[in-house]
């Protein structure tokens, strides 16, 4: 139990020197922090005060709540996939699974650095669009604590579906751009951009299988006017289902994730990350 618990310690420690150290670099600062803030926030301001029709929310607000969901669901599994398979390449894994409970501390860095940043993230939505943009408000208390178990859960349940997609790159620098084209696909499907009442019903049923509506479904629900739920597929805010979806995810995908990863450490060897690393030489990375 100590060397676990110890493992597990050493996995934490080392998450938060990774999260540290990604604001050393300014390319992973704008992009995995500005970006999709900036870009929300000038849509946001652009669109003012128009109203979605049907619900008294403006079309800032729901462009807001969209950016939070895209930004929760690209942390969640491209980011998680992209540095997985990155460092499946390079060694880091290999020496990971070499060392006692070693894949366990790797996992408590990794979720621990993705929870801190997705942190970071949901801070520069949230701030200034409750500021400057009409009718983005968390809905008090209620608001803010809803949107911080949907968080909690959100990326419970991104986090192992981005290791198995790691873990099935065969080249992460061109896989987790394949993988985008996916998950940009079920953002679209879920009702995060747009009302998902105005989609096919075939679509709705597919959307409502994946975590992805539920979360936005949730988010939206801590961030927009009580008036926006007629938009909705019930026209309520489905708090318990969003709950019990999302925890059924998380543990689905923590049940699997661990059996993913230990298959694919089981196939690596040093003269297959050395190959790895003579290939992306080969191609200037």
């Amino acid at each position: 139990m100590n060397a676990r618990a110890n493992a597990v310690a050493a996995g934490l420690s080392r998450g938060w020197i990774e999260f540290r150290a990604s604001f050393t670099n300014f390319q992973e600062v704008f992009g995995g922090y500005l970006l999709m803030p900036t870009i929300f926030m000038v849509i946001a301001l652009l669109l003012g005060r128009e109203s979605v029709e049907g619900a008294g929310t403006s079309v800032g607000a729901l462009m807001m709540a969209a950016g939070i969901t895209m930004q929760l669901v690209m942390l969640g599994l491209a980011t998680v996939a992209q540095v997985l398979g990155t460092e499946r390449e390079d060694g880091t894994l290999l020496r990971a699974r070499a060392t006692p409970h070693g894949l366990l501390g790797y996992a408590a860095a990794k979720t621990w650095h993705v929870l801190l940043m997705s942190t970071v993230a949901l801070a520069l939505m949230v701030a200034p669009g409750v500021l400057f943009v009409d009718g983005f408000v968390l809905r008090g208390a209620a608001g803010a604590l809803t949107l911080a178990w949907v968080f909690a859960l959100a990326m419970l349940s991104l986090a192992p579906i981005g290791c198995v997609l790691g873990a099935t790159l065969n080249n992460p620098r061109t896989g987790a751009g394949l993988t985008m084209v996916p998950v940009l696909g079920l953002i679209m499907v879920s009702g995060v951009m747009s009302p998902i009442t105005a989609m096919a019903g075939w679509v709705q049923d597919l959307a409502q299988f994946f975590p992805v509506y539920w979360i936005g479904l949730g988010v939206r629900a801590a961030l927009l006017p009580a008036d926006h739920a007629a938009l909705e597929l019930t026209g309520t805010w489905q708090l318990p289902q969003v709950a019990g979806v999302l925890a059924l995810w998380a543990v689905v995908g923590f049940a699997v994730a661990p059996w993913v990863l230990r298959r694919m450490a089981r196939r690596e060897s040093g003269s297959r990350v050395q190959a790895a690393r003579e290939r992306a030489m080969k191609r200037g990375y």
